[in-house]
């Protein structure tokens, strides 16, 4: 828990502020809108930092998307300039071409998307979208990443997908801090505190992980989970998508023939 979230809030304005100065000095933000809670605050924070002007929100259905009205309030509240681009058409084109080839589904075993590749591909073209938007603005751009530290812990992101952007404003903050962000931003409640979901599988995000964001938060801080089978599935989930937070690993010519011990 945040003990002055209006102090923090101030901090990362601050610091996008200086992003900005060193990295891009005069260009735009740009950011995918999903219409929650994480997207909802980063974008509020950043029009904050450098004027609603320069940052540009994208909304991007997948087809038809039950909430990307969410998104639509969210823009209009912040007053900040956005388009929706919808992404149907460019995953129906993937999944034509990776379905489409017998060697593929014979190499696969499968004669379709498996579930994960179908849950994993919208957030790599939305990702590959804002970077074609960055870069076709007058300027140029910096993405936005969105991610918090409750979800990273638990992989709860899609590598090179929304695990990617080129600054990242909440990634050490947990869940609920996020909530105290956005409540002194004065964004609308319903936004802030809503139950994210991928809108593919029918469930909500702490339905899928098996367990809430105040549990795993509570973890996260305190190191206590009073169910010891959620105590292990986190941290099972925080192994196995360390991959997903560490940089690429790269060879490094004679790392072998090192004699300080290094490796």
């Amino acid at each position: 828990m945040l003990t002055d979230p209006g102090k923090t809030k101030d901090e990362i304005v601050a610091w996008i502020r200086k992003y900005f100065e060193e990295n891009g000095s005069g260009c735009k933000a740009v950011i995918g809108i999903s219409g929650g809670k994480d997207s909802s605050v980063a974008a509020a924070l950043c029009a904050e930092a450098l004027g609603k002007e320069r940052v540009v929100g994208v909304l991007m259905p997948n087809g038809v998307q039950s909430d990307i009205s969410d998104s639509r309030t969210l823009v209009e509240f912040l007053g900040i300039p956005y388009v929706e681009l919808n992404i149907g058409g460019a995953f129906k084109a993937m999944e034509e071409m990776l379905v489409g080839s017998s060697g593929l589904m014979e190499l696969c075993g499968t004669d379709g998307l498996t579930n994960d590749t179908r849950v994993n591909l919208p957030p790599r073209l939305r990702m590959t979208t804002l970077y074609a938007v960055g870069q076709m603005l007058p300027g140029g751009a910096r993405v936005v990443n969105t991610c918090n530290a409750s979800e990273d812990y638990v992989g709860y992101s899609t590598k090179y997908g929304d695990a990617a952007g080129d600054f990242s404003p909440l990634s050490h903050l947990l869940v609920h801090e996020v909530h105290q962000i956005g409540d002194v931003l004065g964004l609308p409640k319903e936004l802030v505190h809503k139950t994210p979901s991928d809108g593919l599988s029918g469930l909500d995000d702490e339905q899928k992980l098996g367990f809430t964001y105040a549990c795993l938060d509570e973890y996260i801080l305190t190191g206590r989970c009073a169910d010891e089978s959620i105590r292990e599935k986190i941290d099972r989930l925080h192994r196995i998508n360390l991959h997903k937070l560490r940089l690429m690993p790269a060879y490094e010519p004679g790392q072998e023939d090192r004699t300080d011990g290094k490796k």
